[in-house]
C-alpha cells in the first residue's frame, strides 16, 4: 500500500510531506468510535475496539470518500471518481495497529525490534464488490529506527485480492510459500522506500496468520534486518476506480515480544497462556450456534481462564452454555463455570452459544486467552 501520503512521496519532499501529514492529524484528530462512526475528511481517523485506528486516508484524489467504522472493522460508504490504473491509487482506507504519521493506536506495543518479536498473530475478514478496481492488502512497515512518523525504509504488502488491470510496485521475482500459502513475489521501489509484495493467486476472503512469517521472508531476501523495527500493521484497500461497499468485517493484530504481549499488562505473576481455538459454527438464515474449543498448548495448567473475541458487526448472543459470556455483541469475554475452570496442559475445554445475525455471516477474526493471542485451528 502506498498509504496516507505514502504515494505523494513521489511528488513532495519528505520534510514537507511529514509536516502536512502531522498538521492533518492535528486538525482532524482521532475520536473513539461510538457505534457506527462515519468519517469523510481526507485524513480523518477514529478508534475501534479501544485499540485499533480506522483511517479514511484519501490522498490521491480530490473526489469525496467516506468510511464508516463499525464495532469490528469498517466499510467504504462513498468512493467517488477514478484515477489511471497505471499509477497510484486514490487512497488507502484502512485499520491499523501501531504508529502511522505520529498517530499511534491505543496501547500498541509498536514500534518493536524485530529480533525480540516471537509472534505477531493477525486475522482479517474482507468483503468485496464487483464494480470497482482495487486491491485488498495488508501494509507492514519496517525501519532501522523506532520511528513513529514519516515513511519507513521497507514496506511489505500482502495482496489478498486484486480486481482490474493493476499490479504491485516493481517487477515479479518468483514465488514463495509463506504461512502455508503460495504467493507471487514482486520487489521494487516507489522512489521513497523499498516495497516487497506478496500477491495471492486468487482472492482470499478471510485468514488468520502470523505477520512475522512475512517479515522473516523479507529479512531472508535482504530487504530488512532483524535489528530493525516493526512499526505498523495495517489492513485495507487501495481503490483506483469506485470502491463503495468494500469492507473489513473484522480485524485483529497482536505483537508478542519475548513470549508475552506487552500490549496487555495482564497479571505479572501469571505465565502467558499458549492456546489454540477451534470455532465450529452451524449457520442458518438469521442465526447460528457456535461451539468453541479452547486448547491449552502450553506446559502448565490455566486456571480461571478468560477467552476474549469480537463478534462481527450485526451479531448478537442470545444464550450460552458451559461458560458465562460478558457482552452480547462486539467485544465478548467468555469465563468458565464451576466444572470447567481449569484447562490442563495439552487439554481442552468447550463452550457454546447461540446468536442472531444480520447481513453476511462471518466468524470472529481472532481470540485471546487471558490476554494472549491464540492460534486458530
Amino acid at each position: 500500500m502506498r498509504s496516507s501520503p505514502h504515494r505523494l512521496v513521489r511528488a513532495l519532499p519528505g520534510a514537507l510531506l511529514t509536516a502536512l501529514a502531522t498538521v492533518a492529524a492535528l486538525l482532524v484528530g482521532s475520536v473513539p468510535a461510538q457505534a457506527d462512526t462515519t468519517i469523510c475528511e481526507p485524513f480523518a481517523t477514529t478508534v475501534i475496539q479501544g485499540r485499533y485506528v480506522v483511517q479514511n486516508n484519501r490522498w490521491g484524489t480530490s473526489n469525496p470518500q467516506c468510511v464508516t467504522a463499525t464495532d469490528t472493522g469498517f466499510r467504504v460508504t462513498q468512493a467517488d471518481g477514478s484515477v489511471p490504473t497505471d499509477g497510484a491509487p486514490k487512497s488507502y482506507p484502512s485499520v491499523f495497529n501501531g504508529c502511522h504519521y505520529t498517530n499511534c493506536s491505543p496501547g500498541t506495543s509498536l514500534p518493536a525490534r524485530v529480533s525480540t518479536i516471537s509472534s505477531a498473530p493477525s486475522s482479517i475478514s474482507y468483503s468485496y464488490v464487483p464494480d470497482a478496481v482495487f486491491n485488498a492488502s495488508y501494509d507492514i512497515w519496517l525501519d532501522p529506527t523506532p520511528r513513529t512518523d514519516g515513511v519507513n525504509r521497507t514496506e511489505i504488502m500482502i495482496w489478498f485480492n486484486r480486481v482490474g488491470p493493476i499490479q504491485p510496485i516493481g517487477s515479479p521475482v518468483g514465488t514463495a510459500s509463506v504461512g502455508g500459502r503460495s504467493w507471487q513475489v514482486w520487489t521494487g521501489s516507489n522512489g521513497s522506500n523499498d516495497v516487497i509484495s506478496f500477491v495471492a493467486p486468487s482472492a482470499i476472503g478471510s485468514w488468520s496468520f502470523d505477520v512475522m512469517d512475512f517479515v522473516d521472508q523479507t529479512v531472508a531476501r535482504g530487504m530488512a534486518q532483524r535489528d530493525w523495527y516493526l512499526t505498523s500493521i495495517q489492513a485495507g484497500f487501495e481503490p483506483w476506480q469506485s470502491g463503495a461497499g468494500l469492507a473489513v468485517n473484522s480485524f485483529s493484530s497482536a505483537v508478542t515480544v519475548g513470549g508475552t504481549d506487552p500490549g496487555d499488562p495482564g497479571d505479572p505473576g501469571d505465565p502467558a497462556a499458549a492456546c489454540q481455538v477451534a470455532y465450529d459454527a452451524n449457520v442458518w438464515q438469521g442465526g447460528f450456534t457456535a461451539d468453541v474449543t479452547v486448547r491449552n498448548t502450553g506446559s502448565t495448567a490455566v486456571d480461571g481462564w478468560e477467552l476474549g473475541f469480537t463478534l462481527p458487526s450485526g451479531q448478537r448472543v442470545t444464550n450460552a452454555w458451559n461458560a458465562t459470556l460478558t457482552g452480547a455483541s462486539g467485544t465478548v469475554t467468555a469465563r468458565p463455570v464451576a466444572h470447567n475452570a481449569r484447562i490442563a496442559a495439552g487439554a481442552t475445554q468447550t463452550f457454546g452459544f447461540q446468536a442472531a445475525y444480520s447481513g453476511t455471516f462471518a466468524e470472529p477474526a481472532g481470540f485471546t486467552l487471558n490476554g494472549t493471542a491464540c492460534t486458530v485451528a
